[in-house]
């Protein structure tokens, strides 16, 4: 058997590996683009609700949201003074009597005295308005009833009424 010489082109080291171009650059301006819109998306939203409550006149954290005359800060407490959220929806059940601090065994941070004794009390809670501003005042509350476990009535109060 003969062997035969085969021979070969040398191949040039240029024609198996290509230059190819730089992936990482265009990757790396690709990839900071979602995270530079995120960032101006987000800083837009805190300037808008920034310039929304500045507007309102009420910053982060009103609680007192008055409907009425004057304001509770004021000293402008006076009969038909209101306040709260109007929303006759949310805030179905209604209570008269004399606001006083302290609710009854943990249930309530305040309580109405109405007629017929300490039975008859409404124990009360609120998000919406400061009820400190209306210790020894006669009021109507409105609010939702909230289950208890030692209030004979517990109330989330909404919207108030000085009488």
């Amino acid at each position: 058997m003969e062997e035969k010489e085969i021979h070969k082109k040398p191949v040039q080291k240029d024609e198996i590996v290509h230059k190819m171009p730089d992936m990482q650059e265009e990757k790396k301006s690709k990839s900071k683009l979602p995270i530079i819109i995120m960032v101006v998306v987000v800083l837009l939203g805190i300037g808008t609700g920034y310039i929304a409550s500045a507007a309102s006149g009420k910053g982060p954290g009103a609680v007192v949201k008055k409907y009425g005359e004057g304001s509770a800060s004021d000293g402008a407490i006076k009969k038909g003074f209101k306040a709260g959220v109007d929303d006759a929806k949310a805030f179905p059940d209604s209570a008269e009597g004399v606001l006083k601090a302290g609710g009854i065994e943990g249930e309530g941070e305040y309580h109405l005295e109405r007629p017929g004794g300490v039975s008859q009390n409404v124990y009360m809670t609120s998000s919406s308005v400061d009820l400190s501003l209306f210790i020894d005042k006669k009021v109507k509350v409105w609010g939702s009833t909230q289950t208890a476990q030692k209030a004979g009535w517990l109330m989330d109060v909404g919207k108030l009424e000085v009488l």
